[in-house]
């Protein structure tokens, strides 16, 4: 570990309530054959795809909660896009940015960038011009011990595009490991969620901004994971878990602390609580909805879907798919 030293915003009082007002009703648990829905996309069709910690991609019908296996990407499914034309574009862990074809041909489009393999892909949105975002989250740890980035903080997660010739251009770098990402409608920018800053990064694609990045919120209660344009055209971000208060003591203190933290026993290390919480802000950055209850059912919310209402959920260490709605 090579910490660096950050000095994180005051946390916000909202950080330590565990419900929202109104909170987030209950959900409804769709169960899956095996665990890990990190992230979650609605097709055309209606049905909600989820890429498991096996490897499978499974097609669920929000119907009857039938399941359907769709493929095996041979690595760790992440991040998800949901095309129009049935295809899937998938941000695999081991094996990089992937696309299903709705025959069931897995392609590898990026294992490499700049001639290093491309490490960690978290998520990605298409561009209806085929243009491709897609942000890494770090280059120094695996899935499995992303704690130790939190602590670390050396902010090695990028930004990415890939044009139509298969060319790829690094947007964005030193990300505080990047994750979801958003494409505003009007194509004016493209939104990727810090989850180590507590912040969502704007990069400008047009206008006299374009080329450049700002915030388009910070000092979040919680730490943003993935993010989905909804139907409402609203940003929904998911909170797996609020802010750390013994993190954002460590991170403006001597880096030996945090290698004593991360030295810890799995089990020793601090876990985050169980809590479902997500919000919705717009293009300006205001929050439009702030929803959360006790994670007694549900908890580790990553992915998420708004359709006309309803909520669809994923979770990093769940094994099923939740569903719940906003309140009128």
């Amino acid at each position: 570990m090579q910490p660096h030293r950050w000095t994180p915003p005051p946390t916000p009082d909202r950080a330590r309530a565990k419900r929202s007002t109104p909170p987030l009703p209950p959900v409804t648990r769709f169960e899956l054959p095996g665990t890990g829905p990190e992230d979650v996309v609605r097709t055309p069709d209606g049905k909600v795809i989820a890429g498991l910690a096996s490897g499978a991609i499974v097609s669920v019908d929000p119907l009857d909660g039938s399941v359907r296996k769709l493929a095996n990407t041979g690595g760790r499914p992440l991040g998800l896009h949901a095309d129009a034309d049935g295809s899937l574009l998938i941000c695999d862990f081991a094996r990089g940015l992937l696309r299903l074809d709705p025959d069931g041909t897995l392609e590898v489009l990026v294992d490499e960038v700049d001639g290093e393999r491309l490490a960690f892909a978290s998520n990605v949105v298409r561009d209806i011009d085929g243009t491709i975002y897609f942000s890494a989250s770090s280059a120094r740890y695996p899935l499995d011990q992303w704690m130790g980035d939190l602590l670390e903080h050396s902010g090695t997660g990028r930004l990415f595009r890939r044009d139509l010739s298969g060319k790829v251009e690094t947007l964005v770098d030193g990300l505080q490991f990047a994750n979801g990402v958003v494409l505003a409608p009007d194509r004016s920018c493209v939104l990727v969620a810090e989850t180590g800053a507590y912040r969502v990064t704007r990069y400008w694609l047009t206008g006299p901004r374009a080329g450049t990045h700002d915030r388009l919120i910070e000092n979040l209660p919680g730490f943003p994971d993935n993010m989905a344009l909804g139907s409402d055209g609203l940003v929904w971000i998911t909170l797996p878990a609020p802010r750390d208060a013994l993190l954002d003591r460590l991170l403006p203190l001597p880096g030996v602390l945090r290698r004593v933290v991360w030295s810890l026993p799995a089990w020793a290390r601090p876990k985050p609580p169980r809590t479902v919480w997500v919000l919705a802000v717009d293009f300006e950055g205001t929050v439009v909805h702030d929803l959360q209850t006790e994670g007694t059912d549900y908890a580790m919310v990553t992915g998420i879907v708004e359709h006309e209402g309803t909520l669809y959920l994923g979770s990093l260490t769940e094994s099923a798919i939740a569903v719940t709605s906003v309140p009128a």
